[in-house]
């Protein structure tokens, strides 16, 4: 599986940490940076990553940033994603499981740092259950862009 990453300056460690997780996981990476804790701006960043999910170079995305806001908001302008703020495990596995999510985001100064692989885990492991859900999931892409 092909993930795209990106990060600003308040995400970038997570990003790292992300990074190597799902490459020792023998996850394809691609990084859309930044690549250093100096201040960037986010959508620079972001934007890159949620593109490559919209256009099939990448299976799913991941953005992190100080909050998750931002970063969702810009994956989010990206027609085809479906990015979710996620704050804990719970909510990852539902983002993936009801809204079939391809775009996770998260907040760096709002996820404690133990929780970040637990959360990758869910998302990554949960899968779309369709039904009921795909009826919603459809009518989502047909709002708006």
């Amino acid at each position: 599986m092909k993930i795209s990453v990106g990060a600003d300056h308040a995400g970038y460690k997570y990003k790292e940490i992300i990074k190597k997780y799902l490459t020792d996981k023998g996850f394809e990476i691609t990084d859309h940076g930044t690549f250093s804790a100096e201040s960037t701006d986010y959508p620079d960043y972001i934007r890159p990553a949620a593109v490559d999910v919209a256009e099939g170079k990448s299976d799913k995305g991941i953005g992190v940033c100080s909050t998750g806001v931002g970063a969702s908001i810009v994956a989010n302008k990206v027609k085809g994603i479906r990015a979710a703020l996620v704050t804990n495990e719970k909510v990852a596995r539902l983002s993936r499981e009801h809204n079939d999510a391809n775009f996770l985001t998260l907040g760096a100064n709002v996820v404690d740092e133990k929780d970040l692989i637990p959360i990758i885990e869910a998302w990554l492991d949960a899968q779309f259950q369709g039904g009921r859900h795909q009826r919603r999931v459809d009518k989502i892409e047909n709002t708006g862009n």
